[in-house]
Formats: C-alpha cells, sequence, structure tokens
C-alpha cells in the first residue's frame, strides 16, 4: 500500500468509523486547529530559512554526490514552500511564519561546525552530520502534520504534507548513503 492510499484510508476510516467525530466546523475552530496552524508557520519559516542556508553547505561541499543532494534538496525546499502555501489555503489562512527557535539552533549549530571547514571529506561529514539533523526535525514535523490534518479530515493538505514527508524521508536515505559509500571512511582517515 502506498503513503498515499495509506492517507486516503485512514482518513475514510475516520470519516466512517465514529458517531462522535466532531464536526468539521468544530474541527476548524479547535485547539487542534490551532496546533496545526502554530506548526505550520513553524516549518514554513524553517523552510525559508534553509533557502538561505543550503547554498553555503554547496559551497563547502566537494563530493560530487553530496554536492547534487544538497542542490537537489535546495530545489525540493523551493517546492515545499510553495505546498506549504497551499496547505495554508486549504484552511484558509493567509501564509505566515513563526521563528522556529529549534530550527535556529540546528541553523547555529551548522553554521559553528562549518565556520572553519576546508573542503575535503571531513568538512563533507560535518555537512552531512548538520544537514541529517535538519532532515529529522523536518521529518517530525511533517509528520506531526499529516497526522493533524488526518485528523481534522483535511483530505488535500494531508497529501500536500505528505509529499514534503516523503521528500525529506528520500533526502535523509541519500545523505546517509553518501555518507556510507563516499565519505566516512576518507574522513575517518583524516589525522585529529
Amino acid at each position: 500500500m502506498t503513503m498515499q492510499t495509506e492517507t486516503d484510508s485512514i482518513i475514510q476510516s475516520r470519516t466512517t468509523s465514529s458517531n462522535n467525530t466532531p464536526s468539521k466546523r468544530a474541527m476548524h475552530s479547535s485547539k487542534l486547529m490551532t496546533l496545526f496552524e502554530d506548526q505550520l508557520k513553524d516549518i514554513l519559516w524553517v523552510e525559508k530559512e534553509l533557502i538561505k542556508s543550503i547554498p553555503r553547505m554547496i559551497s563547502l561541499a566537494s563530493a560530487v554526490e553530496l554536492i547534487e543532494a544538497l542542490t537537489t534538496n535546495l530545489e525540493q525546499t523551493k517546492e515545499q514552500i510553495s505546498r506549504l502555501a497551499q496547505v495554508f489555503r486549504t484552511i484558509e489562512t493567509k501564509p505566515s511564519t513563526d521563528k522556529c527557535e529549534a530550527m535556529a539552533g540546528l541553523i547555529a549549530e551548522a553554521t559553528d561546525m562549518l565556520e572553519d571547514c576546508e573542503k575535503g571529506p571531513w568538512c563533507d561529514a560535518s555537512i552531512i552530520s548538520a544537514a541529517q539533523k535538519i532532515e529529522h526535525y523536518e521529518i517530525a514535523t511533517y509528520g506531526t502534520l499529516r497526522e493533524l490534518a488526518e485528523t481534522m479530515e483535511l483530505i488535500d493538505a494531508a497529501k500536500l504534507l505528505e509529499k514534503s514527508l516523503e521528500e525529506e524521508k528520500s533526502a535523509d536515505r541519500t545523505l546517509t548513503a553518501i555518507a556510507r559509500e563516499f565519505i566516512n571512511m576518507d574522513a575517518a582517515s583524516i589525522q585529529a
């Protein structure tokens, strides 16, 4: 069963399985909707910040595979911003952002880590380390948002969020593969 089909089936089972389900109107004015909107603002801020941060990582990377992965991630991040605007439209809300302190911390940590980074395997390993921490945060946020959307029967929003979630999971797997196949062993041979 594909994730798209899984999302559709979860929503269908929720809409038919309980007579105690709050009405759509009640859900759209609920605390859960407030949480959903707050998390949307958070992840939109994240993606906009990453548009600024990823090019720095690309400029420091030396492995072709890593440069390609980061470039793909940058393009996907731009698409995710557009997708988030669509999600905001599904709830009839203007897209806006709230600073995400957790991601600001991860970006600051990455900046510090890469400040004195010289191109090569050690720097590439550092980039992957920083990027995967960021990916994991995005995976958690998109997963939560998708689940909230499904709960509130926001089918179109859930599908859009699922697409971003799958992109983030794929980016994480790609970074792991690059680290294993091209970077980590070379970085391990560099003396401290």
